[in-house]
């Protein structure tokens, strides 16, 4: 690829929607790759927009034409990452941002080894609960069996935390938004891509901040593990990320 590739995964509710919307309005240069999904648009949730919706059918025979970088079925529903989203960015020298599920995220990293992964937390089990009624409430639906399946599926997506490079525990909007452009930035520099105007002071700001979100460094990570029954004894030293798959 001509540019970088990021992948943004979080549990349903975490509000890694909102963070990627806000990301793409504070940088530049960045594609965000629209998946497919055969489920049906919630709200005012726009074809085209958030997700390219079609039939069961139609996703099934992409997939026998090998048109996706990766797909997955979550939540009886299948998602699916068009190929062509990684072409058109590598053919404009832009990087692509894609927001993914840990299955999907997984199947992308064995292709891309490169890829920058983050893993987007919500502080504990309380807010996510929170969150998704608010958000099914402004669906106009409120499903206890839904919201109950969504926070028990939002355990065993955490456990694979270890597998990101980054870390962001998603409790005050402002400072994840700022966790989340650093990070993207500082991955930039890493590469060899300064922004026009950039000073030494802003540049070593933006590493400070991403270097608190790696992995090995959030504080309060075993906190929220905690939270959600994952004890602290998940949590391997820096020095075994490697050498267990993790970036």
């Amino acid at each position: 690829m001509a540019g970088i590739l990021f992948l943004i995964s979080a549990p349903s509710g975490s509000g890694k929607s909102t963070l990627v919307n806000q990301l793409r309005s504070l940088v530049d240069g960045l594609d965000f790759s629209i998946s497919y999904t055969t489920r049906a648009p919630r709200g005012s949730e726009q074809d085209g927009r958030e997700y390219h919706f079609i039939s069961r059918e139609q996703f099934v025979a992409m997939v026998e034409r090998g048109d996706f970088l990766e797909h997955a079925e979550v939540f009886g529903n299948f998602y699916g990452t068009p190929r062509t989203s990684l072409t058109e960015a590598a053919q404009h020298g832009r990087d692509l941002l894609l927001d993914i599920d840990v299955q999907g995220a997984e199947q992308v990293r064995q292709k891309v080894p490169d890829a920058v992964s983050v893993f987007v937390l919500p502080p504990n089990p309380e807010v996510l609960e929170m969150r998704l009624r608010n958000r099914s409430r402004a669906e106009g639906a409120v499903t206890e069996d839904v919201i109950k399946r969504r926070l028990a599926k939002a355990r065993t997506e955490i456990e694979n935390y270890r597998q990101y490079r980054y870390i962001l525990v998603n409790n005050i909007l402002d400072k994840a938004v700022e966790e989340l452009t650093a990070i993207v930035k500082c991955e930039r520099l890493k590469r060899g891509a300064v922004e026009n105007g950039s000073a030494k002071g802003d540049l070593q700001h933006l590493a400070d901040i991403a270097e608190r979100c790696r992995q090995g460094n959030v504080i309060g990570l075993e906190d929220v593990l905690r939270s959600f029954g994952l004890g602290a004894q998940m949590r391997l030293p820096n020095q075994q990320l490697f050498e267990h798959g993790g970036e």
